[in-house]
């Protein structure tokens, strides 16, 4: 995916997006913790065709959707390597 950032003064960062198929979505973080999400139309990639908004709690529930995986075991893979190292340390 193909990403580009930029700042909108005023009303915060800018994240354009076009996936390898050639979908188009931008997200706008406006304000601590809340985001809004544009897609476009694959046809006139100037419509937006839907905007979504979400609250900090929202946002943080579809990134950890969207992660490839979940917080817990990414947590349990982190604290075996720790124990790894430690234990090669001795």
């Amino acid at each position: 995916m193909e990403t580009t950032h930029s700042t909108v003064p005023g009303a915060g960062s800018l994240h354009d997006c076009q996936t390898r198929g050639g979908q188009q979505f931008r997200i706008l973080a406006d304000r601590p913790g809340r985001r809004e999400i544009f897609v476009y139309d694959s046809a006139e990639p100037d419509r937006v065709v839907a905007r979504i908004v979400l609250e900090e709690d929202e946002a943080d529930q579809v990134a950890e959707l969207l992660h490839s995986q979940p917080l817990t075991d990414r947590i349990a893979e982190l604290e075996r390597r720790v124990a790894r190292l430690a234990g090669s340390g001795k």
